[in-house]
């Protein structure tokens, strides 16, 4: 994929990534072009264990962290213990986002090996899980008892657990 098409394809996904840290539209557009700038120098270094996606999301995340750190210094402080509240509140920040790119590579695992699980299960997990649909009525849209299709998730979620331990499809 050349450079160019994968600016058009993730750029917005980069975009509201950083609007929903900073809140800023310029400020967000700026370090979308700075994160694809680094990604473009770095992109030798991408080695293809996560999403294209995320990769890109964790470049954007250390953007930020760089221009947060870098105009925290232009802010004089009037006490110490508000430097360290700030960071604080850096660090907080950071490991939330930490985890929440952790828990979109996870999504994306599942989705992947639900793509190719066999039905029913496929079918009966994303009923229960995206549709929220109780047991009952999953048993209903299949013609079958409520049992059936408590047993039915408890081995779709057993087999996504097991091919998630092992890696993968």
């Amino acid at each position: 994929m050349q450079f160019e098409e994968i600016y058009a394809r993730y750029y917005k996904e980069v975009y509201y990534y950083l609007l929903s840290l900073d809140g800023n539209r310029e400020t967000a557009e700026e370090l979308t072009q700075e994160t694809f700038f680094r990604a473009m120098k770095a992109i030798h270094k991408f080695k293809g264990e996560c999403q294209l996606g995320t990769w890109l999301c964790q470049i954007a995340k250390h953007t930020y962290f760089s221009w947060k750190k870098k105009h925290r210094r232009e802010v004089i402080s009037d006490s110490p213990k508000e430097l360290e509240e700030d960071r604080l509140r850096s660090n907080q920040l950071e490991r939330a986002l930490d985890e929440q790119v952790g828990r979109r590579q996870e999504s994306m695992e599942i989705y992947r090996i639900l793509h190719d699980l066999e039905e029913p299960y496929k079918e009966v997990f994303t009923l229960r899980v995206l549709g929220e649909l109780s047991y009952r009525e999953i048993g209903e849209v299949f013609g079958r008892k409520e049992g059936w299709a408590r047993v039915t998730f408890h081995r779709a979620k057993t087999k996504i657990q097991q091919l998630m331990q092992k890696g993968g499809r």
